[in-house]
């Protein structure tokens, strides 16, 4: 399986194929609206205005599995990173990202990308997965890693 034939349902609850991303350079990243890293949507949407013309994707998929730091509804959450950082990149669906109703996605980045802990397991909000345009998970950057000392990386990837 690729990361193209999965598929994730949008704040509003609608179906989306990860395949509308094939081609793109993307940043996955599992985000909380209550959490003391919760600027990081601020920053990745700099990223994004400065490199969605060139490819670049960056995918936010709000998790209340740290800290209960996302209590809301899907749509509060992506209400309030529009309204608060004026996000524009996708926010999709609260999911969960560790344990047994994690998201198939998430079950595939850590696999790819398992980081630091033994069994791949996310540490916290906003841990950051780089995608090449090709579907392959190249990279994890941990949640304390800000979004700005990923722009060699992203460049790289964009060519």
């Amino acid at each position: 399986m690729t990361i193209y034939e999965m598929k994730a349902a949008d704040s509003a609850d609608n179906n989306v194929s990860l395949e509308k991303y094939k081609g793109k350079v993307l940043l996955i990243a599992n985000t909380a609206s209550k959490c003391g890293l919760t600027p990081q949507y601020g920053e990745l949407q700099k990223l994004y205005d400065q490199y969605k013309d060139q490819g670049l994707e960056i995918l936010g998929f709000p998790c209340n599995q740290f800290g209960a730091q996302e209590p809301g509804t899907s749509e509060e959450a992506a209400s309030f990173c529009q309204i608060n950082y004026g996000v524009t990149f996708p926010v999709f669906a609260k999911i969960d990202v560790n344990g047994d109703n994690a998201h198939s996605l998430f079950k595939y980045l850590k696999k790819e990308q398992p980081g630091d802990t033994p069994d791949g397991d996310i540490v916290w909000n906003f841990t950051k997965f780089l995608v090449d345009r090709d579907g392959k998970v190249v990279k994890r950057f941990e949640p304390k890693e800000a979004p700005e000392t990923m722009k060699q990386s992203i460049e790289s990837l964009l060519g």
